[in-house]
């Protein structure tokens, strides 16, 4: 029996000033918001930063995944793009599916046939997928002819509709799905309905939230109209938008274990991920609303830590909201906050399960409590994934 290695960790946290911005919204168009220690405070959604650092990996890997319920249809599509008539191609794409288990997946036949599940996939899937129908075109016709004839038997010879049969080879279409990209491994896929296709995320994000009271602020606006009629002023709309500002934590970490996992044991390549994470996660903002607020900050502070056995967030030391400074801003008072409880933490904890740390920050002076200070980002890239390098046997 192996022995029992811990799980490794890389910690990231984050403080990250905003001007007015709208980086997330809930469903009644207002800026996110959560009550924490007594006080209302702004909120990002782990969701909405997770899927601006997905897009900017796959950029920076030209690996392209999507999460869609749209498969059977976007197959049809490709195939009457090729010239396939549309009665064979929508019947081809349905295939897809009920080809894909032994049951087949779920779909909603109230709206044409789209999966029940959100599929995570490579989007060259659907390559493979149409050069397989394209492959198994007699079969399809065949069985699209069967079908109609079978729905033209009148309703009282028809004992019961027949059960649509697998036409295409279901090993084959269930390995497309099963297929993986970086993205896939490092954020997982949630798809129970394909054996082996599920996929534990190896990465954990929080939501980002001031460090202070915050709440929405109304920004009441006009849109003039242009060509208005003579001696008549006005505007052609009118609307009062939200927005919030503040110094946001953000935190996430990445299950180094996990992701070596999901690679197979692919030790460079998981710290090659590692790294580029990293990189976007710091680098990278939700787009909304940016053409009207344009909020394009960086962080003041980037922490990380290589942990064993378990992630540890600092979010509690802003349980109390932070207090501005007597001149104002709120970044130096979080810088101090931040640093203290990671001291307390270091002196509850004990270092043993620290393997390493560091920052890289805009502060003019030392913090403590943060292990080594770099010079930038980039520095503090190449030490996390040094640090993880030592630990990546550990980590298998």
């Amino acid at each position: 029996m192996a022995a029992y290695a811990p799980a490794r960790y890389a910690d990231f946290h984050i403080l990250h000033p905003l001007p007015a911005s709208l980086l997330n919204r809930g469903e009644d168009d207002l800026p996110k918001a959560l009550e924490l220690g007594g006080v209302s405070r702004s909120l990002v959604s782990s969701q909405s930063w997770k899927r601006a650092v997905r897009l900017r990996l796959e950029d920076e890997l030209g690996e392209h995944a999507a999460r869609t319920r749209m498969l059977p249809l976007r197959v049809a599509d490709a195939l009457q793009a090729a010239g396939w008539p549309q009665e064979l191609a929508a019947f081809a794409g349905s295939q897809i599916v009920r080809s894909a288990t032994a049951e087949g997946l779920r779909t909603e036949e109230n709206q044409r046939g789209i999966t029940s599940a959100t599929l995570y996939l490579p989007r060259d899937v659907l390559d493979d997928l149409t050069d397989l129908c394209t492959e198994h075109r007699t079969h399809l016709e065949e069985a699209l002819a069967t079908e109609t004839a079978a729905q033209t038997v009148p309703a009282k010879q028809a004992r019961k509709k027949p059960k649509t049969e697998a036409v295409l080879p279901t090993p084959r279409v269930a390995s497309a799905i099963r297929r993986r990209t970086a993205t896939i491994n490092l954020f997982g896929r949630m798809l129970a309905e394909v054996p082996d296709a599920h996929v534990d995320g190896a990465v954990q994000m929080a939501h980002a939230f001031t460090v202070h009271a915050s709440s929405a602020q109304p920004d009441y606006f006009t849109a003039v109209e242009d060509w208005s009629t003579p001696n008549e002023a006005g505007s052609a709309h009118l609307q009062t938008a939200f927005f919030t500002t503040g110094l946001l934590y953000r935190y996430a970490t990445v299950n180094l274990t996990e992701l070596t996992r999901n690679l197979n044991g692919d030790h460079e390549q998981a710290l090659h991920l590692l790294g580029l994470f990293a990189d976007a996660f710091i680098d990278v903002m939700p787009g909304a609303k940016k053409t009207s607020t344009a909020p394009h900050t960086y962080p003041h502070l980037v922490h990380y830590a290589i942990r064993d056995r378990r992630p540890v967030s600092y979010a509690a030391a802003f349980e109390q909201p932070v207090k501005h400074a007597p001149g104002g801003g709120y970044t130096a008072p979080a810088v101090t906050a931040l640093s203290e409880h990671a001291g307390a933490l270091n002196r509850l904890l004990g270092t043993r399960r620290l393997i390493g740390c560091g920052y890289a920050t805009l502060h003019n002076t030392p913090v403590e409590h943060l292990g080594t200070a770099y010079a930038g980002f980039d520095d503090l890239i190449d030490a996390l994934t040094k640090t993880a390098a030592l630990t990546a046997g550990a980590a298998a």
